[in-house]
Formats: structure tokens, C-alpha cells, sequence
């Protein structure tokens, strides 16, 4: 692999990181406008929708394969639920800060791989982890004083999201990586349609689901189209650079979130919060050395 593939690589990846913290700054943008569930359903509705498209387009019929049935579902209801979670959080907290506790998901994933996958953890990791948790509640510190145990919000996010990264472990390479996206997206509509319906009939206002005006389904089609095209660009980092070189480029994801808060919604973060965020960046680049050797 040459240098200049291996920027490129880079290059690819920084991109793709970029994109994703971008969509998440237009999911906040429609906090008060409209349901996270009904935002959720919408963005999974398009994703699946256009997935659906390409994989009939490039394998036919015979794409839509289904191999082991209930990891696809604990795929599918993990992944709806860290969208709901994250999505929710996103609408009550700032940016940066839910994207913080977020970035503990490769943390919460070794943690689950020892327990269910029987995957040697050293104590390394276990110090990483724990410094990560500690960084988490240095974040957490206001959000809770302020919101309640609704600030958790973000946090189950993780853990499902980790959820989805063991399922992704155990169907890997058993169907194509367009099919075990569209995969995901499909089973994960079902759950985010029932929480909607339920919110929408539980009487709270805040999760009544009216008619969104333009705006809205014109950005929930952007999210969605940039969540695709920034795991597409991520993708293809990988294939110019080793995974190993490119885990450090999530944490732009973070920067970014920062640079947008403050720009777009005044949400400046405190040194607290911020000495929060560099524990977890500084655990999860503990656990990326140890990966990378």
C-alpha cells in the first residue's frame, strides 16, 4: 500500500466522519418541529427505500437473502433503538456533548465482547473503559442536573449501538455489505414506526406526530442521503488505509460537533464538559494502539 493511497485513504475517511456530524447538526436543526421517532422513521424510510433500490439494481431478486433471521432482528431493534436515543438526546442536549458519550460505543462493544463473544480483554482496555465511563460523567454532570435521567438518553444509545457492532461481528460475511445495510435499515423500521405510533397516541405532546411541512422531509432526505454517502466514503477509506489508520479520524466527528454547536446553536461547552470529551478521545486512542499493534 503506498503513502499516497494510504492519504487518500485518510482523506476519504476525514470526509466521511465529517458528513456524519454534519447530518447530525440537521437532526437537531428540526428539535420542536417534529417527533425524534417520527424523524427517525422518516430518515430510516428513505435509507431503506434507496438501498432496497440499488440492491435489486446490482444483485436482482435473488439479493434479498435474509441468512440468520434473529441477529438481523437484534440488528435491526438495536440499531432503532440507538436512533430513537440518539436522535431524542440530540433534540434536548448539545451536540457536542451527545456526541461525546456517543464515541463510548467501542468501549461499551469490548465490554459485550468479552461477556458474549468470550473475546480476551487486557487491562489495558479495562483502564481505558473505566477512564472513558469517568469521562461520561464529567459530561453528564449538568445535562442530569438539568434534564434528568433523561440525559441518560444518549448513553443507551451506545450501549445499542455496541449491540449492533457484536450482531455485525456474527453476520459478517454472510450476504454482501449492501444487503446487510439494507438489512439493518428494514428490520429497524417495524420498531422506530411502533415507538412512533406509540409516542403519537401517548397523549405527551412533545411526541404527537403531525404533518411536517417541506422543510423537514427535505432534511430528513438529506440526513439520509449523507448518512449513505458518508459510510460509502468511510468504506472506501478503509479499502486505501488499514482500519487500524483510520479509527483515529472519528473523533473529527467530535470537533465538528463542537464547531457546529457553537455556530448554529450557541452551545458552548464548559471546561468541564470538554475535559470530559478529551478522557474519552484519549481511551479510545488507548484502545485503537492496542488494536493497531
Amino acid at each position: 500500500m503506498t503513502s499516497s493511497s494510504a492519504r487518500s485513504g485518510l482523506l476519504y475517511a476525514l470526509c466521511g466522519f465529517a458528513l456524519l456530524s454534519i447530518g447530525d447538526a440537521v437532526i437537531k436543526s428540526i428539535a420542536g418541529a417534529w417527533p425524534g421517532t417520527a424523524v427517525a422513521a422518516l430518515r430510516y424510510s428513505i435509507g431503506a427505500i434507496g438501498l432496497g433500490t440499488l440492491l435489486f439494481l446490482k444483485e436482482g431478486r435473488q439479493g434479498f437473502a435474509m441468512p440468520m433471521p434473529k441477529v438481523q432482528l437484534l440488528r435491526g431493534f438495536s440499531v432503532a433503538l440507538a436512533t430513537i436515543c440518539f436522535f431524542s438526546s440530540v433534540f434536548l442536549m448539545p451536540l457536542a456533548d451527545a456526541t461525546a458519550i456517543g464515541f463510548t460505543s467501542p468501549m461499551i462493544t469490548a465490554i459485550f465482547s468479552a461477556i458474549f463473544l468470550h473475546e480476551r480483554t487486557h487491562a489495558t482496555k479495562w483502564v481505558a473503559i473505566l477512564a472513558a465511563f469517568g469521562g461520561v460523567l464529567l459530561i453528564m454532570r449538568p445535562n442530569v442536573a438539568e434534564l434528568g435521567w433523561v440525559a441518560l438518553l444518549p448513553l443507551v444509545a451506545a450501549m445499542s449501538m455496541a449491540l449492533v457492532m457484536i450482531g455485525n461481528r456474527a453476520v459478517a460475511g454472510a450476504g454482501s455489505p449492501l444487503l446487510m445495510q439494507f438489512l439493518v435499515a428494514s428490520v429497524a423500521m417495524p420498531f422506530i414506526f411502533s415507538a412512533a405510533f406509540i409516542g403519537h397516541f401517548s397523549g405527551v405532546e412533545a411526541l404527537h406526530v403531525g404533518m411536517p411541512d417541506w422543510t423537514i422531509i427535505a432534511r430528513c432526505t438529506l440526513v439520509a442521503v449523507t448518512a449513505s454517502c458518508a459510510h460509502w466514503l468511510i468504506f472506501m477509506g478503509t479499502t486505501r488505509a488499514s482500519a487500524a489508520d483510520i479509527a483515529p479520524m472519528t473523533y473529527v466527528q467530535l470537533l465538528i460537533a463542537i464547531g457546529l454547536g457553537i455556530l448554529l446553536f450557541g452551545d458552548w461547552p464548559d471546561l468541564t464538559s470538554l475535559a470530559g470529551a478529551g478522557i474519552i478521545i484519549a481511551s479510545g486512542l488507548i484502545l485503537w494502539r492496542g488494536s493497531h499493534r
